[in-house]
Parts: C-alpha cells; structure tokens; sequence
C-alpha cells in the first residue's frame, strides 16, 4: 500500500498507478530531493523534533541510497509513484521507524518545489556557460572574418554593406539578454520554499532559517500558499529557454540561407552536415534546420505550463505533476543544441569575394548618398525623395547608380558633385560608419575587444 494509504480500503488500480505515476521522469531530481532530504533531517533534529541519532541515520542511508541510484542499483517501480517516495520507502525499508520519521512536517507539495529549484538554479548555471561558450564561436569567427563585407537585409532584400563580425556578433548580443534572462530568472527562483507544508505550514516548530542556510538560499518564501501553488518561476525559465531558441532558429534561417546555392555565402564542415539518401550530391545544413525545429519544442513545453497553470484554484492542484515533463524536455533540447552548434560555428567556411560581391550593387549606397546631400544643408526627407528619384532615372535608363554621369546626376538634383560619384564603394559605405555600435572597420574591432575581454569575465549568478 502507499505511503498516504491510510485513508484508503483497496489498493489503486493498476491502470491509475501507471497514470499518475512520474518516477519516469521525475527520477532526475533524486540528488536534490536526497540533499532536501538530508538538511530537513538535520533541521529536526537541531529543534529537538527527532532524536539525532534519528538524523545521523537517516543521512547515511539517503548517501547509500544515492549511491545506488548512481551506480544502477536501484529499483524503480510505479507503484512508489514519485521520486519522494521512492527515497522515503526505501529509508523505511532499512531504518524502519527511523526512516519514518523523515517526513515530519513536510509535504510533497513543498518538497517538490524545493527539489525543482534546487534543479533549476544548477541547470541554470549550466546552460548560462553553454551559451557562453556558444557566444564565443561566434566571436572567433567574426574575428576571423572581421574585414569581411556582405549585404545586409531588411524585408530579406539587399540593404546596405555591413560587415560580417557585425552580422555574427549580433546573435552575440542577443544570446547575452539570453543568459540575463535565465540569471534573472535564476535569482528570482532562488528562495526556500520548504516548511510550506501542504497549504498552511506546520504547527511543530521547525527552523526554516537553519534549512536556509544548509542550502544556501538567500531567502525564504514568505507565504505558504504561495509556495506551494506557484510555477511562474517555471514558467519563466520556460519563456528564456523559449527566446533562446527564438534566436537561434533566427541564426538558423540566415545560415540556411546562406549556404544555398543562390547565396552561396557559407560552407559547413562534413562533420557538422548530413546527405540524403537518394541524391548523392546533397550537403544538408541539418544542425541548423532541427535547431530551428526544435524551437517549436520549446515554445509548446512553454505553452504547455502556462496553460496549465492559468486556470488553478489555490493552492495545490495534481494537475502541476505536469509541470515537469516540458521543463525537462526543453532543458535537454537546449542542451542538445549547444552540445553541436559552437563547433559547427568555429568549423564553418566563409566565401568572401561572394560576400563582397553580392554587397557591390551601387543601390546598397543610395543612402550614403542622401545624406551626403544632408551634409550639403539638404533636409533629411527632400534629400530622401531626391535620391528616391535618381533611382528611379537610373533604372528607367538601365544604369546601376555608379554607371550615371554628374551631369546625369545634377539633371536629377542640383547640389550634385564629383564626390558624389564615388560614394558607391562597400568599402566606404562600412568604413564611413564610424559611430558607436555601427558596422565602421574601427567599431567593429572595438565590439571585437569588448567581447575578448567579456567572455573571459565571470558571469554574475
């Protein structure tokens, strides 16, 4: 019979046990849930609650049993329903009334809570490095391919030259908030939930502080419904992984992109590719085309917790046994994703004159040319129409803007000059952004020291 089984004349069902159970993936949590375990031991017997002999007890065999757990010794059936019972059964198993003792004034509902942040902030950690390291590929590529020019796009059209240490450190700068939000959520998940009890706390009167320190929380929670009943905190890891892989299905697109044969731009390693198996020429960018489908993932384990959650009476309700399976599931997806795309990043190819050639078209430099009449006293939006109407001239006449004469040019509009006719250079277009943050030569070697210098900094947990 179960542990709670006291209330109850028959056994469950079978059918029920393999319905409610979730040892199958709740048995992840078997370290936090013993390290739980074990400082609450503790606890009650520092406030004279159990005996210490009690505690010692307890403690040396939750270390066998997390022992056993490592090595595969262990026995896991569905009968035990969770990895809390699992752990308190087999006490009971070799300390008998001992092993009884140790969950006196707890509750699962607060136990779990104090076992998925316990989880979640090492997690955390974790993945925060992954991405890290994940942003460092990207820096040394574009350190490599710093002199690099291609287009940039807006609407997916050719806009305007930029270099490609810009383009790749742009996925730098987002995969950065990334990591903010994870930390953030972090901090805020990062309090002692334990000593809830089921709803309403415990009328023994237990240390909550002396578990606070054990397990180096900053803080407790401050009420116990709360505790109990809340998953934001899940739901906010959920919502960062979930934007984290926004932006990397986002880098997918544009390497995709890129490395079809109308860009041409890029190439993978063999070892970062997979073929097809019926066209023998095929090199497929499969890394980036999961990645990007596994964001899809992502986003349903978010949608998944807050759909649970949206309609939930205080406090506890079953329906949070939900909670984990998605949070898990995207935990593992995400770090399958780090595990390969940082060595696909270093290992990739980049074609240069292709880059630079696709950047040349003269029109990419059409607003370098309005603002030069902006430097002539033209306002912004005249200088706009004008230049607007010389590409119209240029392409009613078949010329690119670098094919129109100054005369050509000056029948367009009069503040025309020689300058002006070699304002159509990439070079020039990149180099003449020299502003903090821009594509310039100079600005990109100085966001290429920033993140030297950052990547080597301890992040802040």
């Amino acid at each position: 019979m179960a542990l709670w089984g006291g209330r109850f004349a028959k056994d469950a069902e079978s059918s029920v046990r393999d319905f409610t159970e979730s040892i199958s993936y709740d048995r992840r949590l078997y370290k936090h849930d013993i390290e739980g375990s074990k400082v609450h031991a503790q606890m009650l017997a520092s406030v004279g609650i159990i005996p210490q002999t009690s505690a010692d007890a307890i403690c040396a065999e939750l270390e066998e049993i997390r022992k056993q757990i490592e090595s595969g010794d262990f026995t896991f059936q569905t009968e035990l329903e969770d990895i809390h019972m699992h752990v308190e059964s087999e006490l009971i198993k070799a300390l008998g009334d001992e092993g009884a003792r140790v969950h006196t004034a707890r509750s699962r509902n607060d136990q779990v809570c104090l076992d998925i942040r316990l989880y979640l902030r090492e997690e955390i950690l974790q993945l925060a490095d992954g991405i890290r390291m994940f942003q460092g590929a990207l820096a040394e590529q574009a350190e490599a391919s710093k002199r690099v020019i291609l287009p940039g796009f807006t609407h997916l059209q050719h806009a305007q030259p930029v270099l490609l240490a810009h383009h790749l450190l742009a996925y730098a700068e987002m995969f950065e908030r990334d990591i903010g939000r994870l930390l953030d959520a972090r901090r805020r998940l990062n309090v002692l939930p334990l000593g809830s009890g089921a709803i309403a706390g415990t009328t023994l009167p237990i240390d909550r502080e002396f578990v606070r320190r054990k397990l180096d929380f900053p803080a407790m929670t401050r009420n116990s419904m709360d505790a109990v009943a809340s998953r934001d905190f899940t739901c906010e890891v959920l919502a960062a992984l979930s934007i984290f892989c926004m932006n990397v299905s986002r880098l997918s697109e544009d390497l995709i992109l890129w490395m079809s044969q109308e860009f041409s731009f890029i190439a993978f390693s063999d070892a970062y590719c997979t073929g097809s198996s019926l066209m023998p020429q095929k090199k497929n960018p499969d890394i980036a085309e999961i990645s990007r489908g596994k964001t899809g993932r992502v986003y349903g384990s978010l949608i998944s917790i807050l759909t649970i959650c949206k309609g939930l009476p205080l406090t506890y309700n079953r329906d949070l046994q939900e909670d984990k399976e998605g949070l898990f599931d995207a935990i593992d997806t995400v770090r399958s994703i780090l595990s390969v795309y940082p060595g696909m990043i270093r290992t990739m190819t980049v074609f240069p004159e292709r880059m630079r050639r696709a950047a040349s078209d003269p029109g990419l430099m059409a607003t370098d040319l309005a603002e030069e009449l902006v430097r002539k006293g033209v306002p912004f939006r005249h200088a706009h129409r004008k230049v607007g109407a010389l590409v119209r001239f240029a392409a009613e006449h078949n010329k690119t803007l670098n094919e129109i004469t100054l005369e050509e040019m000056r029948s367009v509009f009069p503040e025309a000059d020689a300058d002006m006719l070699n304002l159509f250079s990439p070079e020039n277009a990149v180099e003449k952004r020299d502003i903090f943050g821009a594509t310039g030569y100079k600005q990109v070697e100085k966001q290429l020291d920033f993140w030297k210098k950052h990547l080597q900094e301890p992040m802040e947990s």
